[in-house]
């Protein structure tokens, strides 16, 4: 199984187009206005819908709703609190949305049914929601199939998924990276985004 590749935090339109045109599966739009990697203009997305992922930090389930809505999106990657995760991501999962459920690497959670899960390093560590380019330990993984996001470049891709346990190769079904693909933030590296693309399509999944 080919894995798929994620190229996350996307701003600029030429960003966009260059990681689709070198065969990115899933491209990655952040609206959150603190992030260096915020999309303001969202419409940057509508020419590649069929692998455009909204990543959303929000209170409640209603705003990732209708942004998604508002601009055409069918993959959305809610950060909601957790008093409202589990009603959020079951109504936005009934609403008809793939969900690709961020997942830190942290005890404790609840197995939230979710499409694919972000198994990424914790918010508690980072001090951010989602993309901080940091690894984490790989010690509490997600209930499903997910996309191993953390602190991922072309450079440590074989490593890290070699990192896995056996048991979880055969969840992993892509990777996601972001910071790590920049030269400066919000700018994507075109030769760095290049090589994690190819470099995730030549990995091998169970």
């Amino acid at each position: 199984m080919t894995i798929l590749a994620k190229v996350c935090g996307l701003v600029r339109a030429a960003d966009a187009v260059f990681a689709a045109s070198e065969g990115a599966d899933l491209l990655g739009f952040v609206s959150h206005p603190p992030s260096p990697r915020h999309c303001g203009d969202l419409s940057v997305a509508i020419p590649f819908l069929d692998r455009a992922v909204l990543v959303q930090v929000a209170d409640h389930a209603e705003a990732v709703l209708a942004m998604a809505r508002r601009h055409g999106f069918r993959m959305i990657q809610p950060y909601l609190p957790a008093s409202t995760r589990e009603a959020g991501i079951r109504s936005l999962r009934e609403a008809g949305f793939y969900v690709l459920l961020p997942w830190a690497d942290e005890a404790g959670q609840i197995p939230v049914p979710a499409d694919l899960y972000i198994w990424e390093t914790s918010a508690a560590v980072t001090g951010v929601a989602g993309g901080s380019g940091q690894e984490h330990a790989m010690a509490f993984p997600p209930p499903g199939d997910f996309l191993l996001a953390g602190g991922l470049d072309a450079t440590n891709l074989p490593e890290r998924r070699l990192s896995l346990p056996a048991s979880l190769r055969v969840q992993l079904r892509g990777v996601d990276a972001a910071s790590r693909l920049e030269s400066s933030p919000g700018v994507k590296d075109p030769a760095k985004v290049a090589a994690f693309i190819r470099t995730a399509h030549e990995l091998e999944s169970p």
